[in-house]
């Protein structure tokens, strides 16, 4: 009797884990969730530093990774020096455009250098796919270092991100 109890438990807590897990895949992530992740990675780096933040960051099972979400980080030049992709980090991306024609590096750092923080919108290859989708990032300085981390979200414009950021 014991045994099957425990057997009945046991499948009512996976039960209610997969649809738990299955809800959440189905989620849409949101430009604060976005926002919120950033800021997170940002504290990590001026916490623990790069040499320790950055394998945190990168970690693929880790807690800044989820889905398409990802951490980067760049320098003040222009080069990547995190990533969840290890082939891009070292890589300066000052001359790297994306289909229309845009140097997103450019961008990072104008909105890096000039406003601290905000929104950034270009194509970039889906992970897994390789695919051009649209990509809106999130890019914040890290005060008092030459770095900048960011978050992007497949396949949403930056109008629309700033209308959700309204209602929110």
């Amino acid at each position: 009797m014991t045994r099957n109890l425990f057997i009945l438990i046991l499948c009512g807590v996976l039960l209610v884990f997969c649809t738990t897990a299955v809800q959440a895949g189905d989620q849409k992530v949101t430009p604060q969730q976005v926002i919120e992740l950033v800021k997170k990675a940002v504290k990590l780096i001026q916490e623990k530093g790069p040499d320790q933040a950055f394998p945190i960051l990168s970690d693929p099972k880790g807690e800044f990774v989820h889905g398409d979400l990802y951490v980067f980080t760049y320098n003040m030049d222009g080069t990547i020096v995190q990533h969840l992709r290890p082939k891009l980090v070292g890589k300066n991306m000052m001359n790297i455009k994306d289909k229309k024609g845009k140097c997103l590096a450019c961008d990072f750092l104008r909105i890096a250098r000039e406003k601290g923080e905000g929104w950034s919108e270009y194509w970039w290859p889906r992970p897994g796919s390789g695919e051009l989708s649209l990509k809106v990032s999130y890019i914040m300085r890290v005060p008092n270092m030459e770095l900048f981390a960011g978050v992007g979200i497949y396949d949403i414009t930056k109008k629309e991100v700033e209308e959700a950021m309204k209602k929110e």
